[in-house]
């Protein structure tokens, strides 16, 4: 036992100054190559933070426990709305652009329809997770060549004041950038992995079952990385980037992770998995979508009022969960 604490606090020191360096390389590539910081969360800060959740779900698929694939990454889908991002806008409000409600978070709802319609029947089969890795690789095209006309859009335009600086960067800097980058992932996920173990060894000796701990403590322990790189991000005046990486990070994890898990083995999904937690998740991104919408036409930012009203969700779907699965 003494063992496991030492890992969760070690893990969550190590997680923070990971962090660090983990967004200062993600945004001095971003300004050296003009990409937008909402495509550098996405495609950088959602697909690397989610590494955690693909390697929990295929060994978990690969041990024979398949609830416990799915209910990490629909579960870390959850944290990642209601408790990742109503935590970082409850300490650092960020402004929503106009883009990110009118294609990304409608391709994330997208995204869980499509996810959903497939648990309906009760399993994911080979080809539904055939079908997940194949949206995956063309929604992350997608972002990619809006990305890059985005870039050109605004060259043309001359809204960015970065190209005066990207000559600047000296091959020393982008090494060493290139190297924060890097090292900040790579240390991100294994102090995740540290917290997660010690939180699996302690939820063990209390007895808890292995949905609970794959819905609520291994979810939170790989939605560690998401918290600190976007609270992180917000902090540091990045709101793209601290909204990108929820949006990212949940399409991976809907797509990818699932994928993964389902082309490993076929995955039976309980009744209850898919009306309550599925369910959670749709509505959340229902709700992330509103409120988001909401920000945008009042001209404010997206901040603590919404904040608390995801952190309350949370809260609330989290005594459910425990209540339901004690009954």
């Amino acid at each position: 036992m003494g063992l496991a604490v030492i890992a969760i606090v070690a893990g969550l020191a190590v997680l923070v100054w990971s962090a660090d360096k983990f967004i200062d390389g993600a945004t001095v590539i971003a300004q050296k190559f003009n990409v937008p910081s909402f495509l550098i969360g996405v495609l950088i800060l959602g697909l690397g933070t989610s590494a955690p959740e693909l390697v929990v779900s295929a060994l978990a698929a690969l041990d024979g426990s398949p609830e416990l694939a799915l209910g990490n990454a629909y579960g870390s889908n959850i944290m990642n709305i209601a408790l990742v991002l109503g935590l970082t806008v409850l300490i650092s409000p960020v402004l929503i652009e106009r883009g990110v409600i009118k294609r990304d978070l409608p391709l994330l709802l997208l995204v869980t329809g499509v996810a959903a319609w497939q648990l309906y029947d009760g399993v994911v089969t080979l080809v539904d997770g055939m079908v997940l890795v194949a949206m995956l690789i063309g929604v992350l095209g997608m972002q990619i060549v809006l990305g890059k006309r985005e870039q050109a859009a605004a060259l043309h335009a001359g809204e960015t004041d970065s190209m005066a600086q990207t000559d600047e960067l000296s091959a020393e800097q982008m090494k060493s950038s290139t190297f924060s980058l890097i090292i900040g992932l790579v240390l991100l996920v294994i102090s995740s992995r540290a917290v997660v173990w010690g939180a699996i060894e302690l939820a063990t000796l209390w007895g808890l079952s292995e949905l609970i701990i794959g819905l609520t403590i291994v979810a939170i322990g790989t939605s560690l990385p998401e918290l600190v790189a976007s609270i992180t991000a917000a902090r540091r005046g990045e709101h793209g980037m601290a909204l990108g990486n929820i949006v990212g990070s949940n399409i991976f994890n809907t797509l990818g992770v699932v994928g993964l898990a389902a082309v490993i083995a076929p995955i039976s999904v309980s009744s209850a998995m898919f009306s309550r937690d599925v369910l959670v998740m749709a509505g959340l991104t229902l709700l992330l979508l509103a409120l988001c919408v909401g920000a945008v036409m009042s001209k404010r930012r997206f901040g603590r009022l919404s904040g608390s009203t995801l952190v309350l969700c949370f809260l609330g779907y989290t005594t459910w969960l425990i209540e339901s699965v004690s009954l």
